[in-house]
């Protein structure tokens, strides 16, 4: 059974084989990975955990551009097999193209239902912030990911070029 859980130390070696699964120069939708973050040594790791849940403290101020943001990664059975965030509030650019959430499943844990649960999960843990409706978003060739949006109620409110290509955008209830 699946499991989200805050970033931690205690699942690096997990976390890298997702990772290396993925591939080390694919993006990984809703993981707060950034291209120079250093994840393969304890320290460099250990403070990119320590940021990503740094991000969900609203009394921590963010980066320029960047929103508070909570991170979970989905955990089976002591592997990690996708990652998921909640992005607290929308800036421009967010409200264009990023979305509240992002995630992603790794290859081999895919057409498994994970990835619907999860988004179920961050729908309730929304509510329980206030927010009352979340945008989710997605490449507009994306059909896996527009079926599990669909499936958590997702209602499509436009198709558009953005930054990011031809994007799906949905919104959902979080009640």
């Amino acid at each position: 059974m699946a499991d989200l859980v805050a970033p931690t130390v205690l699942l690096h070696r997990a976390w890298l084989d997702a990772r290396d699964e993925w591939g080390r120069d694919v993006v990984q939708h809703g993981s707060g990975l950034h291209e120079a973050t250093d994840v393969d040594t304890s320290e460099g790791f250990a403070a990119w955990v320590h940021r990503l849940n740094t991000s969900a403290d609203e009394s921590v101020p963010t980066a320029e551009g960047l929103v508070h943001a909570t991170y979970w990664w989905i955990v089976e059975d002591g592997a990690v097999v996708g990652s998921i965030t909640l992005r607290h509030r929308l800036t421009d650019h967010l409200l264009n193209a990023g979305g509240h959430v992002g995630y992603s499943v790794r290859p081999t844990a895919r057409k498994r239902g994970l990835a619907g649960w999860a988004l179920g999960q961050v729908l309730t843990r929304a509510r329980e912030r206030g927010l009352d409706r979340v945008l989710v978003t997605c490449d507009d060739s994306n059909e896996a990911s527009a079926r599990t949006i669909e499936r958590n109620g997702g209602v499509l409110e436009d198709v558009r070029d953005t930054d990011l290509g031809r994007t799906r955008r949905y919104w959902l209830a979080t009640a």
